[in-house]
């Protein structure tokens, strides 16, 4: 599922335009980098397995939102990253943006809490009809996380 991607891009050594921010509960995507690293937008993709069905970093916002992220604004505390969550530097560290960044929020997606990633569903009519009446709309954890 798009929230197991981006948990395993999150803590994934191999990546670095995806990054938890200073508190371990937001994402913070590095936009050109992440157009170039996973998204394909460079001669050599052709021959790498498609990770994502888009090229386009909007279809990735859009996939953020239907999945219940909210943008928040960029701050300088908000993008000191690392890989893994780490105290805000005084001026934030931002020395390795490749473009512009983009803050994210899910109460469901925490550095320390894989377990939460269940209750990240897509929200489609039917579940927003669940939500809206008060009931608990989940998915099934992969085996590898249970």
């Amino acid at each position: 599922t798009f929230p197991m991607k981006l948990w395993l891009l999150v803590n994934s050594p191999c990546v670095d335009s995806v990054r938890w921010d200073a508190r371990g509960e937001g994402l913070v995507i590095d936009q050109g980098l992440f157009e170039r690293e996973l998204l394909g937008v460079r001669p050599s993709a052709a021959e790498e397995e498609e990770l994502f069905k888009t090229k386009n970093f909007g279809s990735i916002v859009r996939q953020l939102n239907l999945y219940g992220f909210h943008k928040l604004a960029a701050s300088p505390t908000s993008c000191a990253v690392g890989s893994r969550p780490r105290p805000a530097t005084a001026g934030g560290d931002t020395s390795y943006a490749d473009g512009p960044l983009h803050h994210f929020w899910n109460p469901h997606f925490r550095f320390d809490r894989p377990d939460l990633l269940v209750k990240i569903r897509r929200l489609t009519k039917a579940n927003k009809e669940k939500l809206d009446a008060g009931l608990e709309v989940t998915s099934r954890l992969p085996d590898d996380l249970q």
